[in-house]
């Protein structure tokens, strides 16, 4: 069994930042359950180009406010407490933060490993190992 407390994770190696996220990886590849979960903080305003080539997301907020839009359809969908979107076919998007901080949280497949990035494209390269 795997017990985490994301106060344990905040300010460590699984904390990770880039410009307009912060991501805390509460499973990686390591952990062996074939996904990664993430808490994911995106704050108030910002805007993130993505595409996720390589790993299949689910993202379900809890707090906070923002939009995805859809690069392929320019549907933009709002995103507050309560609602759910799944990036099923590795579909390119913007990300925006609204008028306060969004708290996400996230599963992505392939795992993670952990301190992955966003490429110029918005995506995580594939683990090689």
């Amino acid at each position: 069994m795997i017990v985490r407390d994301i106060k344990d994770i905040i300010g460590t190696e699984r904390e990770v930042e880039g410009p307009g996220w912060t991501s805390r990886r509460m499973l990686l590849k390591k952990d062996g359950m074939g996904f990664s979960f993430h808490e994911t903080i995106i704050p108030a305003g910002a805007e993130l180009h993505l595409w996720y080539k390589y790993h299949l997301e689910a993202v379900y907020c809890v707090a906070g406010n923002g939009s995805i839009e859809d690069l392929a359809t320019g549907e933009t969908h709002q995103i507050y407490d309560g609602v759910m979107y799944a990036l099923n076919n590795n579909d390119r998007h913007i990300l925006r933060g609204g008028t306060e901080d969004m708290r996400l949280i996230c599963s992505f497949n392939p795992p993670v490993t952990g301190r992955e990035v966003h490429d110029k494209d918005g995506a995580y390269l594939p683990d090689d190992s």
